[in-house]
Formats: structure tokens, sequence, C-alpha cells
């Protein structure tokens, strides 16, 4: 038990391990209305060393805690009024939202202008928005533009933030960053977060960051809870064995990846096509569209959620208990990244992986990580359905038909490892 004085007022913090964490009570107090039960480990170890104002590097996955890990240490050296002093930067809109919303419910005892800074809005109420702003989240673009324009004034930057570093880099973003952290004072605190550390990252940290503490997170996916299978499929069947998967599972939500926003429209309208409850989500979309299907996810009025990696990047969805992987990821850590959205918080999780030929390199690249457990399975009976493609040329509907023959099979050899 720990009492703290807020603004004359003794409250009593109850049913919390803070776990040696002190922050200052206005956030301690936000935590308490947060309903913590506790640090989690990557906030335990990152929130003392941002505190003291070193540098950092921190590497974890979707779920493990890292907006809190580095909002309330950072949120607390911000000074209301002071101009600019935060600045986050994401990779995608979704993100954005996401921490700026975050950010938001941090500072509820301590009055602190957030702004959030994407593309695909209109720039004018930016412009007025900036102008009281103390803390900037946005995307790299954006707040290039207002850099270009004089309408952001980056010169008291105190900390800058990187999170999804990784993906920024993945995504084409490592011009527009060089440039942004340029206009940011060099003696500024830099923390970046991602999943992984490419040769882009080595070179942001060679550059712009002094001698920064490394913490490195395990995977945070209760892997003894988490059923990893794959099923060998032709292509042309593809759509129908997802249908048959999906009708087994009666209860939770479902995140179906696709590699491309063309694959996340066409599984998505076939999938509505067959009475399912199914939205899209890819970085095509608006950014109204794009929230409200991420708020219709999270209230459970959908099913299915067909995203691409980009946008679902970030995004902590919970009670997510099937990933389906329409098309396999280009690596071990984004196949890691997109089922760590279940098997979270003691719950128990299911990954499927449909496999088709094209699909052979991708699928070798992810059992690299020999930590991963992904088991064949003996495809079932299911009904041929036929996947509905754009028009052709000539008017006529693509009916995309079940053919014999599929692609040559990997015997279990190949892909099974001896345990």
């Amino acid at each position: 038990m720990k009492k703290i004085a807020l603004k004359g007022i003794l409250i009593t913090i109850e049913h919390m391990n803070t776990k040696g964490v002190i922050l200052k009570p206005e956030f301690e107090k936000a935590i308490l209305d947060l309903n913590f039960s506790e640090f989690t480990e990557i906030q335990e170890k990152c929130i003392p060393i941002i505190q003291a104002g070193r540098d950092l590097i921190g590497l974890s996955h979707t779920g493990s805690g890292k907006t809190a890990a580095f909002g309330f240490p950072t949120l607390e050296k911000v000074i209301p009024g002071k101009g600019i002093q935060l600045l986050v930067l994401v990779p995608t809109r979704e993100l954005c939202s996401q921490v700026t919303k975050e950010f938001i419910k941090f500072t509820k005892y301590r009055r602190t202008a957030i702004v959030e800074i994407t593309g695909g809005v209109a720039i004018n109420p930016q412009i007025h928005h900036l102008a009281r702003a103390d803390v900037v989240v946005g995307t790299p673009g954006r707040i290039l533009d207002h850099l270009q324009r004089g309408t952001i004034n980056l010169s008291i930057v105190k900390i800058l933030v990187l999170d999804e570093a990784d993906k920024m880099f993945e995504m084409g973003f490592i011009d527009d960053l060089n440039k942004i952290i340029s206009r940011i004072p060099k003696t500024s605190q830099k923390l970046l977060f991602g999943a992984t550390m490419p040769a882009a990252i080595m070179n942001i940290t060679k550059n712009y960051m002094n001698n920064p503490e490394r913490i490195k997170m395990p995977t945070y996916v209760d892997k003894s809870k988490l059923i990893q299978h794959y099923y060998q499929i032709d292509r042309y069947n593809k759509f129908s064995l997802l249908m048959h998967a999906l009708q087994q599972e009666t209860e939770g939500l479902t995140i179906v990846f696709c590699s491309t926003r063309r694959g996340v429209d066409l599984v998505h309208k076939n999938l509505i096509n067959q009475g399912v409850k199914s939205e899209a989500l890819h970085g095509g979309l608006t950014q109204n569209r794009r929230t409200s299907v991420i708020e219709a996810f999270h209230a459970k009025k959908l099913q299915v959620l067909v995203a691409s990696d980009v946008a679902a990047r970030g995004l902590d969805i919970k009670n997510v208990n099937l990933i389906v992987n329409y098309d396999l990821p280009r690596t071990s850590e984004e196949y890691v990244h997109r089922i760590g959205r279940t098997a979270r918080a003691g719950s128990e999780g299911k990954v499927i992986s449909l496999l088709a030929e094209e699909d052979y390199d991708n699928f070798r690249k992810v059992l690299q990580d020999r930590s991963l457990l992904i088991q064949k399975l003996v495809t079932p009976e299911f009904k041929k359905l036929a996947f509905i493609a754009p028009k052709r040329p000539s008017g006529r509907p693509n009916f995309s038909h079940n053919r014999s023959g599929g692609p040559q099979r990997f015997s279990n050899s190949k892909f099974s490892r001896r345990r």
C-alpha cells in the first residue's frame, strides 16, 4: 500500500505492485483510474532509465505495455504552456490515434495540450492546435509537411520518441526521420522502440543517440497457450479453407492478415458475400473510415477484421482468439508481431497459416525462428466456394474456381523439426 498527496488530498494506492517505480502524484492518480495492477516488465525497466534522462532503445512487441513505458516518464517532464517539449513519431495514423488517446488518459490530472498530427485530414485545424501544443504525436510525412510550412516549432523539444521505429524504416520514412531529427536540439533525450533492430536503426543510434541503454523484452505471447498450425493448400482453395476455419470458431474475434491492400479488399468482400460480419483495414482507407473500423472491432460488432500488416501495426486489440495468415509474412519477426495479438494475459489463442506454393519462401524465413512451434495439420474436407475477383477488362467477373492438380506439396521433413 502506498499513499500519495494530490492537491492536498491524501490518496491511498492499493492492490498495485509498483515494483519500485515512482511517478509524480498526478500520474500515480491516473494509474489508479486506469486500474493498473502492476507495472509490466518493460515499464519497470524503462521508466527509471527515462526518468534519469538517458537515451534508450527498447525492443518489444505489441501488447507489452511500451506506450505507458515511455508515456508516463516523458509526460512527467513536460511543463504545460511552454511549447512543444515532447515529440512522438509513429508509422501509421491508427497508432498515432491510439498513442494520443493513451496520453490523454495519462495526463488526466495534469492539463497538457496533446496534439495528434497525421495526413488524410485537413491541415488548417492542426496548424491552429500546434500553436498551443505541449506534446505532439504524429506521422513523419505530416510532421515534415508542417516543418516545411513553418507551422511547427521543434526548437525546444526535450524528448523525441520513435515508436515502431523498425516499421517506419520499412515503410521508407528514413529520409523524413533524418530531416525531422536534424531540426530537434542535439541535447534532447531520444527514445527508440521497435520489435526488431534493422541496420537503419543502428545508423540512427550511431548518428543521433548518446550511448543509449538497450532493453530487450521476450515475445509477449504465452506460447503455452498459443496453438500454431498450418495447412498446405493450393491458392484456388484458400478462401474455401478460410471459411471452413471461421465456421469452426464460434467465439471471440478473428484477424485475417493479407500481404496487400488488394488482397485485403478481395478477402473482405468475399467474406461479406458469405454472410460474415467483416471489415477491411489498410492504408488506402480514409482516416475516418479506419477509425470507425477499429472502433467497431473493439466493440465486438464485427466477427472478422481483414488487415494488412502496416495498417494493423502497433494496434493493441484485445480478446482476439484466432489469427489467420491468409498470406504468409516475409519474416519471422513479422509473424511474431502478428501472433502477438492473441494468447495474452493468460487467455488461449490460435494461429492458422494457409500455406500455398507462393508462400513457401516466406514460410522458410518464418521458421528461422527456432522457438516457433508450428505444426502441420491434415487439410480437412470443406465446401468449395467461388472466390469473386474484380471484373476483367471484358466486363465479366473473374470467378477463381477450385482446380485440381495443386502445387507440389512439401513433405513433413521439409517444414517439420525434431523436437
